[in-house]
């Protein structure tokens, strides 16, 4: 008996981890860019039953009971979100797959879907949070327009003139196991082990996507998937509950039989 309150209790452990990731998906509703995650489960061990001589389980084998369940991972979804127009020069999207490449303080890279741009006390585009992209692009202090074509190339006019310049190229970055990749907060990503095989390439090559100018991609969280999960996520916990306290009752009416 005293088996069911630990299993429960897993039950009900795993339900809460489950909650927190729910409520971080649902905190970054409106987060651009923002990749929702999901959690997997697993059930843990089994035990093997009292065993019996009846005919029935010599049938059908040893009885076995389970031990509750537990996370076994949690991954993130990076499906693509819909498209935000900004009217801003400066905002980009990725359509498809592949992250912009930027560069860390401690001048490590990092990866990000978030393309609100600005350009820096030095001219060079970087992240709404100060990260420079690694493509080193740096507009002239005269240029009056900015232009960013859907395969990454960047031209600008100067004052008046109607030729545009080319001052650079934006490229994407892209891995094999994406999923893998480490959040650090900031809608930044840095590289690990499982997400090796790194690929660099202008967008809209194969397996890349392609930038669209003026708007942002917002995230993929879908309310209502959400909160249908958070309902299930809350009765799931409940009845974990419940067994504990039938448990409980029945381990009191089992003392009181003992007075």
């Amino acid at each position: 008996m005293l088996d069911a309150l630990y299993v429960a209790a897993s039950g009900m452990h795993a339900e809460l981890t489950q909650l927190d990731v729910i409520s971080n998906n649902l905190a970054n509703l409106n987060t651009a860019a923002f990749k929702r995650s999901t959690v997997s489960f697993d059930d843990l061990v089994y035990r093997d039953a009292v065993s019996s001589s009846s005919a029935l389980n010599r049938v059908y084998g040893q009885m076995q009971v389970g031990m509750g369940s537990g996370v076994s991972a949690i991954s993130r979804d990076f499906s693509s979100g819909d498209l935000i127009p900004t009217s801003n020069p400066l905002d980009v999207a990725i359509q498809g797959p592949g992250f912009l490449e930027v560069v860390l303080g401690n001048g490590e890279y990092a990866f990000t879907r978030n393309g609100s741009l600005r350009v820096d006390t030095d001219g060079y585009l970087e992240t709404a949070g100060g990260q420079r992209l690694a493509s080193n692009i740096q507009i002239p202090p005269d240029a009056t327009d900015i232009f960013i074509s859907d395969t990454g190339e960047v031209a600008v006019r100067i004052g008046d003139e109607q030729e545009l310049f080319d001052i650079g190229q934006i490229e994407l970055a892209n891995f094999i196991n994406p999923s893998s990749l480490e959040a650090i907060g900031e809608n930044l990503f840095i590289a690990t082990d499982d997400s090796s095989g790194l690929m660099i390439a202008n967008p809209g090559e194969t397996g890349f996507g392609n930038l669209a100018q003026g708007f942002l991609e917002s995230s993929n969280v879908n309310l209502v998937n959400e909160m249908m999960t958070l309902v299930v996520t809350q009765r799931a916990y409940e009845v974990n509950s419940q067994v504990i306290r039938a448990v409980d009752e029945m381990l009191r009416v089992n003392n009181s039989l003992r007075s």
